[in-house]
């Protein structure tokens, strides 16, 4: 979406706060809601940064947290915490721009393997993994990882700490078992390492407050477990343009799965759906070469592939979240939690 006025920015972060952080993180849901009903910082918003991706509320937040602002964990309470961060912002407006214009909003969120598991273990084995919009590439590492679905027993690598938690709908196929994984790759405007001290200074940044502490101890735990473990394929560049000739790298005999959460939503609609006959024809080409078969697992909001249509669930889990659709080849099979807390079978 393209910001073009002072109101359209200021909408954008009174939806933020409604739609995403509400049930997520108060602090956040707070913070947003003022900063879109403040006419007079928004217009400073939109004057000072470009139209587009660089005015999401996320990295706004995120770089303020980044630069140790006053954003204490559960965010500014009342009118003279707002002004009080507001004041700091401003007054560090030159160093937030910097890193607003440095940096992308590059979630990596190592609990959503827990949400495409169900999916990915039904799947022939071995997987060639290539993630769109890998950001330090946790999410490739999904054999690396332990699990935990209810009370059910836990699972996964013997070894890792990185214990991750999802509540399941009725219906869902919980695997007992991780999957087999032949080669993991990733595409990024802007890799991560996920063993740089400033990149991962980024990544923590980007853990929306409130939930903090759970997240933040899975991620820490998942950079651990993939420490030892040699690093994907990751390419810079943009998911267009790259794609094809990465997708050929996927050893022969292994099911390519090509696959992402929550990156489709920063492409105008035109751009996506030229994605998506991208995807279309690099599974067409690897069947037609007889290298095996392809797949395409997308995990989005609903309305970024609007062709993608869920059912309505009729016992849903209870949630105050907007869930992702979770989708085989443009089939809707599941909607998850945007942060891999639960996954509900459709």
């Amino acid at each position: 979406m393209v910001v073009n006025s002072v109101r359209a920015l200021a909408d954008r972060y009174v939806n933020f706060a409604w739609y995403q952080a509400r049930g997520q993180s108060d602090a956040h849901e707070e913070l947003a809601a003022r900063i879109g009903h403040d006419p007079e910082f928004c217009a400073h918003l939109a004057r000072c940064l470009p139209d587009g991706e660089k005015q999401q509320p996320n990295l706004l937040l995120a770089a303020v947290r980044y630069l140790d602002g006053p954003y204490a964990e559960h965010g500014p309470r009342g009118d003279a915490a707002y002004r009080g961060w507001r004041e700091w912002t401003l007054r560090h407006w030159d160093e937030v721009s910097t890193v607003i214009m440095r940096r992308r909003t590059q979630t990596n969120e190592p609990a959503r393997c827990a949400a495409l598991l169900p999916l990915l273990a039904r799947l022939p084995q071995p997987l060639a993994l290539l993630e769109v919009g890998a950001s330090a590439g946790l999410c490739l590492y999904p054999d690396r990882y332990r699990y935990r679905y209810d009370e059910r027993p836990e699972f996964g690598a013997p070894d890792s700490a990185a214990v991750l938690r999802c509540r399941t709908g009725s219906g869902t196929p919980v695997p007992d078992r991780v999957p087999a994984i032949a080669w993991r790759a990733g595409i990024d405007l802007n890799p991560l390492d996920p063993a740089a001290p400033d990149d991962v200074r980024w990544l923590e940044a980007l853990i929306w407050p409130g939930a903090t502490d759970e997240r933040l101890r899975s991620q820490r735990a998942a950079r651990e477990a993939v420490r030892s473990a040699p690093r994907p394929r990751m390419v810079r560049g943009d998911l267009i343009d790259t794609l094809p000739a990465l997708a050929a790298e996927a050893p022969p005999g292994a099911t390519l799965v090509v696959f992402h959460t929550s990156v489709l939503a920063y492409l105008p609609l035109e751009r996506r759906e030229e994605f998506a006959r991208l995807v279309r024809s690099v599974l067409q080409e690897r069947d037609r070469l007889g290298h095996g078969p392809g797949h395409w697992v997308s995990n989005e909001h609903h309305p970024v592939l609007p062709w993608i249509v869920p059912p309505r669930l009729v016992h849903p889990l209870p949630t105050t979240e907007r869930l992702l659709t979770l989708a085989l080849d443009e089939r809707p099979v599941a909607l998850t939690g945007q942060h891999g807390q639960s996954v509900q079978w459709l």
